[in-house]
């Protein structure tokens, strides 16, 4: 019987994880999808330049930044304004969704180190942008893992923006 309830509480926290990276996955191509939509400002490879990269750990009191233009009432009358918009909407869905999620886009030639293991570290380089999500969860060795200070990401999805032309 005690082996029984185990099995059911380590099915129940695999459920839930797989919820989580399916969520994830979902909320990542999204976001490909407004860069897509918005390719002229995603293409851009500095922060200054291009809302879409960032790096942030999304706490239950983390404030996200409002926008200074409301697109939803007033529209976006330049590119970037779309952009942060975009962006500051996609953080509250991905905060509402995940336990403390961390969330990094950046231009990424090398997401995985020599063995294969997801990082956080950026080259800052190439060609197409790359999420890195995580959140907090237990690992394989049923250790808490916090997004924010160790673990690695959990999902690593390339987010193509399409081209200049």
């Amino acid at each position: 019987m005690l082996g029984a309830v185990g099995m059911q509480a380590t099915a129940m926290q695999s459920n839930k994880e797989a919820r989580n990276q399916a969520t994830a996955t979902t909320l990542a191509r999204e976001l490909a999808e407004k860069m897509r939509g918005n390719h002229t400002v995603a293409i851009k490879t500095t922060a200054a330049d291009n809302p879409y990269l960032f790096d942030t750990t999304l706490e239950a009191s983390t404030t996200i930044a409002t926008p200074a233009v409301n697109c939803f009432t007033t529209g976006c009358p330049i590119v970037k304004d779309a952009a942060t918009w975009d962006v500051a909407d996609w953080q509250g869905r991905v905060q509402a969704t995940l336990p403390t999620p961390r969330v990094k886009v950046c231009f990424d030639k090398s997401p995985f180190d020599s063995g294969g293991k997801p990082r956080w570290a950026c080259t800052d380089d190439g060609d197409i942008a790359v999420l890195k999500m995580s959140w907090t969860r237990n690992n394989t060795a049923g250790t808490l893992e916090f997004a924010a200070t160790s673990g690695v990401p959990t999902v690593v999805v390339p987010l193509t923006a399409g081209s200049s032309q």
